[in-house]
């Protein structure tokens, strides 16, 4: 159950990153040059997405070495659909930052 805890920890950061990247992107749009918020952001998101993806490496290769015999095993599928569902999510984020932009102020 520790391994269980620490993955949620690590889970837990790459989504603090995320979030960070989100609301440095929204309250900090106006830079000058105007590019520069938006690399700030990603390098946030792209860490979160980097966290999640080794938390995951981590967790699978942890539950790998343990023995069952004493305990119940969680399901490995679930550790790797959770740590996939985030970096994919986070990456789809970074992209979508740079492919989505305000028009012009009317």
């Amino acid at each position: 159950m520790a391994m269980e805890r620490t993955f949620a920890g690590w889970m837990r950061t790459a989504f603090a990153a995320i979030g960070i990247g989100l609301g440095f992107r929204a309250v900090f749009g106006e830079f000058d040059p105007p590019y520069l918020a938006r690399v700030i952001a990603t390098a946030f998101i792209l860490l979160g997405a980097i966290v999640s993806y080794t938390a995951e490496r981590r967790a699978c290769h942890t539950f790998e070495r343990l023995s069952a015999h004493q305990m119940h095993a969680p399901k490995i599928n679930s550790i790797r659909w959770m740590g996939w569902g985030v970096t994919a999510g986070a990456i789809l984020l970074a992209a979508a930052l740079w492919i989505l932009h305000e028009g012009p102020a009317a």
